[in-house]
């Protein structure tokens, strides 16, 4: 049954919809838009022509959605579709939720952390449908069940730390500098926030800022990318099914321009994406004078010191360059290898890479899915032809295959030069261009070169000597003897370099806290001064 991508809807005795829990009904009957049994069904059905779906406010003349084909990435062929909200209808939403955003933030911290624990009981009774919808969106499987898992690792996570964040701040008095004087801090949740979230893992970065901003006491709503959106139905299904988690926390169908109307709606922006879109979200975001958090790409360096075992470094540098199809902002791009070991390295990699299966024509088997976006098959190839062309040669993989869908065999390229795109700007696909350098300051000063400064990795004989060098990198976070490990690991706060991102981190403390704003409690216990203390005194 079509939902117009926020939950599915239902119908009435007499024949109408009624909304399902996280619809917008409530708006939509605000604006004079019926929402009983009558006219309201009548009006959808006409301008849809299709089963019925939620009618939004204000529109009941016009029709209600644009239409947006969606392509499998597996096929190439667009399947799906998705009826992008428009800037009314995420206004009408908008409203909705900043309705019943104060008693949410009125719960008691562990009522929310109760509802979230419902919510996840009610993921796993959905999660079929999930996971389904996010194999058909990425083209791969095993992953789809990693991002579900994920999911309630994240609600598991805050459960357990969420609270004593919370009391470190609000229940601690201070001394001030003025005797007599405490200071405390009072922590009010930003009422809504939006999330504008990326077609790599569909789920994870929808939820990822989701999870902690409704724990703070926030309402959401996330548009995901238009690339991926089969998951949001099965999702908002699973919401549906927690009525108090329902009336704050929406997910939408929508394109760039729902995402524009998303911006001027809320309080609060969180954006994970491109560096492009993201410096329009942060001029929108400054228009609105609302913060933003955003977390942009990455073209990640591992440095693979000469005590490192080649065997094992090609084993780590294979695995985080190319899971996930390379689809990562976190996976490795860049690998400078100590002379000494290069060759040997290597060899251990290209044998490795090439080893490598597809997971075509069965989902089931294989190691490399397709680009989600078929686009991004071309900018991959464009840049392995712009490194050939200036003297590059590729080890191994390096042509697009063709099956419906576009996929790509691990792809390693050497003699690389600093000119060339593939070393400048991000790849997101399964290429490991390999680099030697002769000393430490000079992996250095490579793996520090560029406009990125997302995270990076350094492998070496022992991890005091990896951490050394870990040090000196311009890098949001580094994985020590290992790669990639923000991809699974959020206890650490981190700040990236350059253009990798802007605002509070959503790793670490600061994954939860950057949802309130602080208050300061001024506390006299003593006797004000008086304006005599003021006096002028020659």
């Amino acid at each position: 049954m079509e939902a117009a991508g926020l939950v599915e809807a239902h119908r009435c005795e007499g024949g109408a919809i009624v909304e399902g829990a996280a619809a917008v009904n409530a708006a939509a009957t605000e604006s004079g838009v019926r929402g009983n049994c009558g006219d309201f069904e009548t009006a959808t059905l006409s301008l849809l022509g299709k089963s019925p779906a939620i009618l939004l406010p204000a529109m009941a003349s016009v029709p209600l959605f644009r239409t947006l084909p969606v392509a499998n990435p597996r096929t190439g062929i667009a399947d799906y579709h998705i009826e992008p909200l428009d800037a009314p209808a995420v206004d009408a939403l908008a409203l909705r939720l900043r309705k019943a955003q104060p008693a949410w933030a009125a719960l008691s911290l562990d009522s929310r952390l109760e509802v979230l624990g419902a919510f996840v009981t009610a993921l796993g009774d959905h999660g079929a449908a999930i996971v389904a919808a996010l194999a058909s969106d990425t083209g791969r499987r095993t992953i789809a069940g990693v991002e579900l898992d994920g999911v309630k690792g994240m609600v598991a996570r805050w459960t357990r730390e969420a609270p004593g964040l919370v009391q470190g701040i609000t229940g601690t008095r201070i001394a001030t500098a003025l005797p007599g004087v405490t200071a405390g801090t009072r922590l009010h949740p930003y009422p809504l926030v939006g999330i504008i979230s990326p077609w790599n893992f569909p789920l994870t970065l929808a939820l990822i800022d989701a999870i902690p901003a409704l724990v703070a006491g926030c309402a959401v709503i996330v548009k995901p990318s238009e690339v991926t959106p089969r998951f949001i139905r099965p999702l908002m299904a699973a919401i549906a099914s927690v009525p108090a988690l329902a009336s704050v926390f929406a997910v939408i169908e929508g394109d760039g321009d729902t995402g524009a109307a998303l911006v001027g709606a809320v309080d609060y922006i969180a954006f994970t994406g491109s560096v492009a879109t993201g410096r329009k979200v942060a001029l929108a975001a400054a228009a609105a004078f609302i913060p933003a958090s955003l977390e942009l790409g990455g073209k990640d360096p591992m440095i693979v010191l000469a005590s490192a075992d080649p065997a094992d470094a090609s084993a780590i540098a294979l695995r985080a360059s190319v899971v996930a199809t390379g689809q990562a902002c976190q996976s490795i791009e860049r690998v400078y290898v100590a002379r000494a070991i290069h060759d040997e390295f290597l060899a251990h990699l290209v044998t490795r890479a090439s080893a490598v299966t597809l997971n075509h024509p069965d989902i089931s088997n294989g190691e490399i899915g397709p680009f989600i976006f078929a686009r991004q098959a071309e900018i991959v190839a464009g840049q392995i032809a712009d490194a050939v062309a200036k003297g590059a040669t590729v080890q191994c993989g390096g042509v697009i295959e063709d099956h419906g869908g576009k996929w790509l065999r691990p792809t390693v390229i050497t003699g690389i030069t600093p000119d060339m795109i593939v070393m400048t700007d991000e790849t997101f696909g399964p290429v490991i261009p390999v680099i030697p350098f002769d000393t430490v300051d000079e992996a250095v000063a490579l793996a520090n070169a560029g406009s990125f400064g997302l995270s990076a990795a350094v492998l070496a004989g022992t991890v005091a000597e990896a951490e050394a060098v870990a040090e000196r990198l311009h890098a949001g976070a580094v994985s020590i003897n290992d790669g990639a490990l923000t991809s699974i690991i959020g206890d650490a706060e981190k700040t990236s370099w350059g253009l990798s991102g802007l605002g509070p981190s959503r790793m670490g403390a600061s994954g939860l806290l950057r949802f309130f704003r602080r208050q300061a409690l001024l506390r006299q216990q003593g006797t004000p001064l008086p304006l005599a203390a003021y006096a002028e005194r020659g």
